[in-house]
């Protein structure tokens, strides 16, 4: 070797143990990928006579991210260094945020899972190839856990509630469809890609993150092992003293019970049937003869009509109250004076933010129907509801005004209706208001025309489920002049003038403003309709079906919903004085307050007497 000439090797930066975190090779690391020979390394610099290391030849593969790690090998390393450190960001993120939004905050983060412990431990002490083969199934774990976690927030956020694994599935059908009818068939496409390609990346880049971590700990076991024991004893520490930051416990086992609390509602669910069952069977009426039911209503057209998301907050939320009160002083003076008088209390829903035919069902059989696994059971059995024992009676015509049904409908005879009236044969020519094909008022103008107008006719009972105040409640229709409906084709310019749902749901006020000004068109509308062609023979029993979404219901855990009774006879109120529900159309606050399941049975008892 010329004495002008000197072979340099650049430090090993750990002390003697090849760091090679990531593939980050530096040094005689990045030599030995280069030569397949450990312990040579290159000349750094040229003789005095010019002469320059010999090139690679042009055939050969280069090394590392095609060279690039050989050419910027500090770069290289802290590429890779940052690589498993966001791999690590990712795992512990799975792991640390809520299932809920309104639980997100920054100290949700500042935790530490025992969950993430106990992973690198298994891990650890695993051979090689089990090491590699858990990896791959940890990571598909920990990408359906998050997709979990993600499906309860969209459910927390629209039904108050976190996803059932056993009966939730087909609201996903119907969420695709309220999508289709608010946001129209492209809003519909994206959405759906969109949430395919989340759950894709989601078990992607969770799969990478574990085999990453895998592959670096693998290569510095004895510093993981170490790391391991410290936090171990950080978490049990932490977890016996019971440290807090800002209220949120440090050391964390929330993923295993949430894991838990999943496995017990599986359980629970797969054994509701039996249960559900077993409650259906009692029915206090079954054996009661038709001709003593409903003595006290005879002669009478009895209608059950629900205001779709009519909750407890339209009356109570100071920014809703004002306006509501007017609205429900305006009804009780428009009712008065036409001769009636109400009675208003509460009821408690099954449900909250959807599932309306839940709560229909739960109001008209006499039992919590609280799953959709519930309702196939109840719709195919023989349990009869309170429209069914007016069928029964053989004294009513039953119908059902359901302008919210644009499909088949087969539970419908399962409720005892004579004839359904569904969107397609109401008469209606004008537009959708978002979701809601038709609007209450003219909903109810088709009922008269069809059925409640028709001279020499039977009394008649009938269920009507109005649907202008469906979420999004943007645009929403006004009350017009009754002559004007027409064939509905006049709401093609109330459509034009209405709110863009788009624009509205970029603010939580200008929701719950367009909710409640729903509300109000419902109730107008209802209220318009018994003084215009309500008589003395006319009874109605107005409610909601359950509470708004929590973008509207500011978080509120209430599922009371108001009910209504309107009568001009008097002897019809003077059978349910004993109820102590409240004068006028506004319960109050502290009357009283029934399961919805409850209703039917006091509703029957109180007219056979």
């Amino acid at each position: 070797m010329s004495l002008f000439t000197r072979s340099r090797q650049l430090p090993d930066i750990t002390g003697g143990e090849k760091d090679t975190d990531g593939g980050g090779a530096t040094g005689a690391d990045a030599t030995e990928e280069a030569t397949g020979e450990p312990g040579k390394t290159e000349t750094s610099e040229t003789s005095e006579t010019g002469d320059q290391a010999t090139p690679p030849p042009s055939g050969s593969p280069r090394p590392g991210w095609f060279g690039w790690r050989r050419r910027f090998p500090r770069t290289a390393r802290g590429v890779s260094v940052g690589t498993s450190v966001l791999a690590g960001l990712l795992v512990l993120l799975v792991l640390l945020f809520p299932n809920r939004l309104d639980h997100m905050n920054l100290r949700s983060f500042f935790r530490l899972p025992v969950e993430a412990i106990v992973l690198v431990a298994v891990l650890l002490v695993l051979p090689p190839r089990a090491r590699r083969i858990a990896a791959v199934v940890s990571g598909l774990f920990l990408g359906l856990f998050a997709v979990m976690k993600f499906m309860d927030m969209g459910f927390y956020q629209t039904l108050a509630r976190p996803f059932d694994l056993v009966f939730d599935w087909i609201m996903l059908g119907n969420a695709t469809d309220w999508l289709k009818e608010t946001f129209g068939r492209t809003g519909e496409v994206l959405a759906v890609i969109g949430v395919i390609v989340l759950f894709l990346a989601l078990l992607a880049l969770c799969t990478w993150a574990t085999l990453r971590l895998t592959n670096v700990m693998s290569r510095h076991r004895s510093r993981s092992v170490g790391t391991i024991l410290v936090l171990g004893t950080v978490w049990v520490t932490c977890f016996t003293v019971g440290v807090q930051f800002g209220g949120v416990s440090f050391a964390t086992k929330g993923n295993t019970e949430f894991l838990a609390n999943r496995v017990q509602q599986v359980r629970n669910g797969l054994g509701d049937a039996q249960v559900f069952e077993k409650q259906s069977a009692v029915d206090a009426f079954a054996a009661t003869p038709p001709d003593q039911l409903l003595t006290g209503l005879r002669g009478k057209d009895v209608l059950f009509t629900f205001i779709e998301s009519y909750g407890r907050v339209a009356i109570d939320d100071p920014a809703m109250a004002p306006e509501m009160d007017a609205t429900l002083k305006k009804g009780d003076a428009t009712l008065k004076a036409a001769g009636f008088a109400s009675r208003s209390g509460w009821l408690r829903s099954p449900v909250t933010g959807a599932g309306s035919w839940m709560a229909h069902s739960t109001f008209l059989s006499g039992l919590w129907v609280k799953n959709q696994q519930r309702y196939l059971n109840l719709t195919s059995s023989k349990r009869a509801t309170l429209t069914s024992y007016f069928q029964k009676t053989g004294d009513w015509r039953t119908v059902g005004i359901v302008p919210g049904v644009r499909k088949s409908w087969p539970e419908g005879k399962y409720f005892g209706l004579d004839h359904i009236y569904d969107s397609t044969h109401l008469g209606y020519k004008g537009p959708y208001f978002s979701w809601t094909p038709v609007p209450d008022q003219f909903s109810l103008e088709a009922f008269q025309k069809l059925e409640h107008g028709k001279k020499n006719r039977d009394p008649i009972m009938a269920e009507i489920i109005l649907a202008s105040s469906h979420n999004p409640w943007s645009p929403i229709a006004h009350t017009i002049d009754w002559n004007d409906l027409g064939d509905g084709s006049v709401f093609e310019q109330i459509k034009k003038e209405g709110t863009n749902p788009t624009e509205v749901w970029k603010s939580q006020e200008r929701v719950r403003t367009e909710y409640r000004k729903a509300i109000q068109y419902s109730v107008d509308s209802l209220t318009q309709w018994m003084q215009r062609y309500g008589d003395e023979n006319t009874v109605l029993v107005f409610l909601g079906d359950h509470q708004p979404v929590p973008t509207v219901t500011k978080g509120s855990t209430s599922r009371d919903v108001p009910i209504t009774i309107v009568a001009k006879d008097p002897r019809i109120l003077d059978r349910v004085e004993d109820w102590h529900w409240t004068d006028g159309l506004k319960p109050a606050d502290n009357a009283p307050e029934w399961g919805m399941d409850k209703f039917r049975d006091r509703f029957m008892t109180a007219f056979a007497k």
